[in-house]
């Protein structure tokens, strides 16, 4: 197939509106500062429209592009992208470019006539489904008996489904082979904890292991008995710290959600020290650096206490990216629901990849500190690994 005619049918299957998804990628160069792209139909104010979502190293970009205007557009990620997997209606396709232009263009007919239906997209499709009965949202009240949503719990619900998205998004990162151990640093009443057990135990039929920890004695025996009530064997609860938690020599996954002040830190460098290849961490209030900055060239902003603490807890989450970088992490620091629920609502996604940091990348880290005049706790802690 010529390259002009592959541009000319794939913009057809567009232009008749039977797309379900695409994933673009394959940078024609290393130095492209966007790894893929994804494609998706919305509907907006009536106008059938092509949202993108570019995926830069550590963070995500959206933008979204009426039908008749996206032409130009594709030839822009044509010439930066060296492959396409979409799935339309009635087929899946799979497009690799040469260096040169030469197509390969692979379809394969679907069995099932999927509709492109743009409603979905006013309504929030979640992993969880919200007219489906989850036994565990049950009896954690989010749910009623009949399934319905609880008004009052609708917004632990969205927040849920959103970590569980986190959670399917690292799916590719864990291993296949054997089961695979995971830890929830600060577990608390464990809505989320019982979420990840959910879906990669019961939807994803995944081998897995998951401890919960608090310092919290009564919670941690309330979560105990909710995972006997619901059959969870492979879920536990233990009251604990996890500086002092020397159960597991291996742990793939750790999450931390909330965590004060450095207590994240001591949670990721826990994580690194044993291997985890997936970290998903909430950080909460954090003072360390706040009682550090002495940074002149600042002032006009540190004089005000809240946009200091503000500032200060910016700077620690990029920091705390940064160290993981350093050490083979691809580090992002993402959204985890809306700012209107709360205002701790960053969250740290590293996946360990073992790509070595460039000298470039830690002088620009060693200049932050230096500006900052920082004394990082997890760079102490991750010392012999940088």
């Amino acid at each position: 197939m010529e390259f002009q005619q592959m541009k000319e049918q794939f913009l057809t299957l567009l232009n008749n509106q039977s797309l379900i998804a695409a994933t673009i990628s394959q940078p024609r160069l290393k130095s492209n500062e966007i790894k893929r792209v994804k494609l998706k139909p919305i509907e907006l104010k009536g106008i059938y429209t092509i949202q993108l979502e570019y995926q830069y190293e550590r963070i995500l970009k959206h933008e979204n592009i009426p039908l008749e205007a996206f032409v130009a557009q594709f030839d822009l990620l044509l010439e930066q992208f060296r492959q396409i997997h979409a799935q339309f209606t009635d087929q899946n396709i799979h497009i690799q470019l040469s260096k040169k232009n030469k197509v390969l263009w692979k379809s394969e007919q679907t069995q099932a006539n999927k509709k492109a239906d743009l409603a979905h997209n006013r309504k929030k499709q979640y992993l969880l489904d919200d007219t489906t009965i989850h036994p565990f949202l049950v009896r954690l009240g989010v749910q009623s008996d009949n399934g319905t949503i609880k008004k009052q719990k609708y917004d632990k619900f969205k927040q849920i489904n959103r970590f569980v998205e986190f959670i399917d998004d690292a799916l590719s990162y864990l291993p296949k082979d054997r089961q695979i151990r995971i830890l929830d640093f600060g577990s608390g009443k464990s809505y989320l904890t019982f979420a990840l057990y959910h879906y990669l135990k019961i939807v994803k039929n995944l081998d897995i292991h998951v401890t919960g920890l608090d310092l919290k004695k009564e919670v941690i025996e309330e979560c105990n008995q909710i995972a006997q009530d619901l059959g969870y064997n492979d879920l536990q609860f233990l009251v604990g710290d996890i500086q002092d938690f020397n159960d597991e020599t291996t742990v793939d996954m750790v999450v931390t959600l909330h965590a004060c002040d450095v207590a994240t830190d001591m949670a990721l460098a826990r994580a690194v020290k044993w291997g985890a290849s997936v970290i998903l961490s909430v950080p909460c209030c954090q003072h360390e650096l706040n009682r550090q900055l002495q940074s002149p060239a600042l002032e006009i902003m540190t004089q005000h206490g809240l946009i200091r603490e503000r500032f200060a807890a910016l700077a620690t989450d990029s920091i705390r990216a940064q160290l993981l970088s350093l050490v083979g992490y691809e580090a992002q620091l993402l959204e985890f629901i809306d700012m209107e629920n709360t205002p701790k609502n960053i969250l740290i996604r590293a996946y360990y990849t073992g790509k070595k940091p460039t000298p470039e990348e830690r002088t620009k880290y060693d200049d932050f500190i230096q500006f900052l005049h920082a004394r990082p706790f997890l760079q102490k802690e991750l010392q012999s690994y940088l």
